[in-house]
């Protein structure tokens, strides 16, 4: 099922250093449920997810490249000794001593272990992940000796501040506080940054050429934090952030990916040295491609926007692969275009959506 123009791993590394490729590199990523569907329609193996926090977008490799992806994911995984645990009432506990409960498409959070957070000692007093556990990168490794020579290596530490802050509070409780000034915000915050800046430099340790890091700072219709308030909190964490990663290797390209609207902070991003936007979500308020190449295309190279609400489930083939022809139209005039959907696609897309999305990438040629 795959081109061979020319190799996957090149066209991705053309697309990062500003070089036009033969066409776009692909990375798609699936929710289990949808790769069980494209299992049974294709023939192509399937494989359980791996046990991270970011299971979807490392999982189902050989499927994906199979496909057409030219990336391959990686990830940190859950350590040797911690395990994600299943309950007997069903709950998952996973090392953070997050909870979950599964409701059919994705495991939902049940409850937050940091709830009743208010103080600085409350976060010193918690049992917080070991960035170096062993067997947390052993998953990394293999996948990175085994496709690096062929492939991109995408190494995902999405959730870097934000999001896996509000997953130990809770949303609500985070966004109120943050407006607050509660005391235990800025110490978790630096916690999970510790943490996750240690993970990161790691997996470009292991061989990452490109480091995929986020939060949702947006929702549908425009930001979810105050961009004044983003400048104060997240602005300097993730500048350190990237900093820490290109004290590592110099040549690390690092991507962001924020759901939603949030034209208001993409000159913030550019100016503390981001070189990839994602997820570029294509029914949010102004995510609009041809504003976002013209506006920010000399600075950043983009990476997703193919919808997944409304194109990708309910379109037909031939709509969506004229739609995804129109798309790298714009975002990759003159190259700096990944072509993928906006999120994972999942099971209420038709199999054979999917497969025209590859032919669609597959067809085009620079």
């Amino acid at each position: 099922m795959i081109d061979s123009l020319m190799k996957q791993r090149e066209r991705f590394l053309k697309t990062l250093n500003g070089q036009v490729p033969d066409r776009p590199p692909a990375f798609v990523t699936l929710t289990p449920q949808m790769a069980r569907k494209l299992s049974e329609a294709t023939g192509l193996p399937y494989e359980e997810p791996i046990d991270s926090l970011l299971s979807t977008r490392i999982s189902h490799t050989k499927m994906l490249i199979a496909l057409g992806n030219d990336c391959v994911g990686i990830a940190a995984a859950a350590p040797k000794d911690h395990p994600t645990l299943t309950r007997e009432d069903g709950i998952k506990v996973n090392e953070w001593g997050m909870t979950f409960k599964n409701t059919g498409l994705y495991d939902e959070f049940y409850e937050y272990p940091l709830a009743a957070a208010e103080s600085v000692k409350d976060i010193e007093n918690y049992d917080f992940p070991d960035p170096f556990a062993e067997g947390r990168f052993d998953h990394a490794r293999s996948a990175v000796e085994k496709y690096s020579g062929q492939y991109g290596i995408v190494a995902d530490l999405e959730t870097s501040f934000f999001e896996t802050s509000w997953y130990l509070t809770g949303l609500e409780k985070f966004l109120m506080d943050m407006m607050m000034g509660t005391p235990y915000v800025e110490a978790l915050l630096d916690r999970v940054m510790q943490i996750n800046t240690e993970i990161g430099k790691e997996l470009i340790r292991t061989g990452a050429d490109m480091i995929w890091c986020g939060d949702d700072y947006g929702g549908q219709s425009g930001m979810l934090v105050d961009p004044e308030l983003w400048r104060v909190l997240f602005k300097p964490r993730i500048s350190h952030m990237f900093e820490e990663f290109r004290k590592v290797n110099s040549n690390i390209k690092i991507a962001w990916h924020s759901c939603g609207s949030i034209i208001p902070i993409i000159p913030d991003f550019i100016e503390i040295g981001l070189d990839v936007l994602n997820p570029l979500q294509p029914l949010a308020k102004d995510m609009i491609p041809e504003k976002l190449k013209r506006e920010f295309g000399r600075d950043l190279i983009f990476f997703g926007g193919i919808d997944v609400q409304n194109l990708l489930p309910n379109g037909s083939p031939r709509e969506i692969k004229k739609e995804i022809k129109r798309r790298i139209d714009i975002f990759g005039d003159g190259g700096g275009y990944i072509v993928a959907p906006a999120h994972n696609i999942q099971p209420d897309t038709p199999v054979g959506n999917v497969l025209a999305f590859y032919e669609a990438v597959r067809e085009y040629h620079y």
